[in-house]
């Protein structure tokens, strides 16, 4: 038989694809309802190839184009010790076997070290209303009997960022310099570096600074679209138009960039971000705004509607007074949140007279997030470069500065995460091995 001679069917496989189409066909009418997943990580635990290659042909749809999907073996066990020494997903697809009570038992471990926000979807043969019910009681997201098909699975994984009701999925984190040139973007942009890096879930960095923004420099990349034809015609704005515009720099991270032009004057009202924000919200986990040094009506908007605000200063007398001017003006307009995160940039110029940071903090009522030293050859060589400060020296003890920045703004876990959980998981392998 040759290349070009025809393949022909064997007829009982022929009436196996039939059944197979024909039990898919009332979910298939319906792939219309399916909602696009947004731009979330998704990691499966399985417990055999069957659902494994569902999960497979399912990240291959175009609805999952944007989702990061990763299939592991194990089930939940695999799933515990895996995320005992990494963070957890944004959305946890995990199948499992017919034991109720061992389920509940391991589901309760895996939550010790699930991050806020971590979705689960649960698979699985038991088809019981009370313990569906039990699943939800204790956090789980969606239960789907199996055996399922990529259909079920997208529609389970789009529900959980579509359905009416459904908060935000992202979280924004504005970037506010008190003082023109005291180094907030480069912070802002090295922040969302780590958060991309250490998390691996998708982060997007909006330069707001659209006639002077370095967004592009930093990242060295030289994108034709970004903010301005987000905000010049927020009608349009949609997700496909955010995805066409934004600029990607690795595998978790997108840039939507600032013109950095002075062809045109850039004079907005206070809700022409508005829109731009609600989209971004909607389809990224995190995102980074890199608000610029100016107060107005769409600046101060930004920074009062944004989850998280890190004010950057340098410690002396001029950046003290705009600090707290900016502070107290923030607590009164956002009374119910956090207060802003400080972060002293700069500090330990030679020959400079400098405020002490403690007494910078305490001035403001205020605790120094970070104080981060005066290094003009590790930030001009980055900035030179177009990269990162973890990409120069990962091991420099500012990178480990902008990590932990990065760690706090996330909202997720402590750094003690993983002393714990390998502490946890030493005690119960004790416990199991007395009994």
């Amino acid at each position: 038989m040759t290349d070009l001679d025809p393949i022909i069917p064997d007829p009982d496989d022929r009436k196996d694809y039939a059944a197979d189409w024909l039990d898919q066909a009332p979910v298939m009418a319906d792939t219309a309802s399916l909602r696009p997943v947004p731009r979330i990580s998704v990691q499966a635990f399985c417990l055999n190839d069957q659902t494994a290659k569902v999960v497979e042909a399912a990240a291959e749809d175009r609805r999952m184009a944007k989702a990061h999907v990763k299939v592991h073996m194990g089930g939940i066990p695999a799933a515990i010790e895996f995320y005992a020494q990494a963070p957890t997903p944004n959305l946890m697809v995990l199948q499992v076997g017919s034991d109720a009570q061992k389920l509940m038992s391991d589901l309760d471990q895996l939550a010790e070290y699930c991050d806020a926000g971590t979705k689960v979807v649960v698979i699985g043969e038991i088809n019981d209303v009370a313990f569906y019910r039990e699943l939800m009681h204790r956090g789980v997201s969606e239960y789907l009997v199996a055996p399922i098909n990529l259909y079920q699975l997208i529609g389970a994984i789009g529900a959980q960022y579509s359905e009416p009701g459904t908060e935000p999925l992202g979280r924004t984190i504005a970037f506010f310099g008190v003082k023109g040139g005291c180094g907030a973007s480069t912070i802002a942009h090295n922040v969302a570096w780590s958060l991309a890096r250490s998390y691996r879930n998708e982060v997007t960095v909006a330069d707001l600074d659209l006639p002077f923004g370095t967004a592009g420099l930093d990242f060295n990349q030289d994108p034709l679209q970004g903010v301005y034809e987000a905000v010049s015609a927020p009608e349009r704005l949609d997700e496909t138009l955010l995805d066409r515009i934004l600029s990607k720099c690795s595998d978790h991270l997108s840039l939507l960039a600032s013109p950095a032009s002075l062809e045109r004057t850039y004079d907005y009202s206070e809700s022409s971000f508005d829109s731009l924000m609600d989209t971004m919200r909607n389809s990224t986990p995190s995102i980074v705004l890199d608000v610029p040094h100016a107060w107005n009506a769409w600046v101060r908007k930004v920074l009062v509607s944004s989850d998280q605000v890190v004010i950057v200063a340098e410690p002396d007398l001029a950046n003290l007074r705009n600090a707290k001017n900016v502070i107290d003006t923030l607590r009164q307009l956002r009374p119910n949140d956090n207060p802003p995160m400080l972060v002293l940039n700069r500090v330990n110029v030679p020959k400079r007279p400098e405020i002490k940071p403690e007494e910078f903090a305490t001035a403001l009522g205020l605790n120094v997030q970070c104080a981060i030293p005066f290094e003009p050859h590790l930030f001009g060589t980055a900035a030179n470069n177009g990269q990162m400060i973890g990409e120069v020296d990962n091991r420099h003890a500012v990178s480990d500065m902008l990590g932990s920045i990065a760690q706090v703004v996330s909202g997720r876990s402590d750094g003690n995460k993983t002393k714990r959980s390998t502490i946890n998981s030493l005690l119960s392998r004790l416990k199991r091995k007395s009994a």
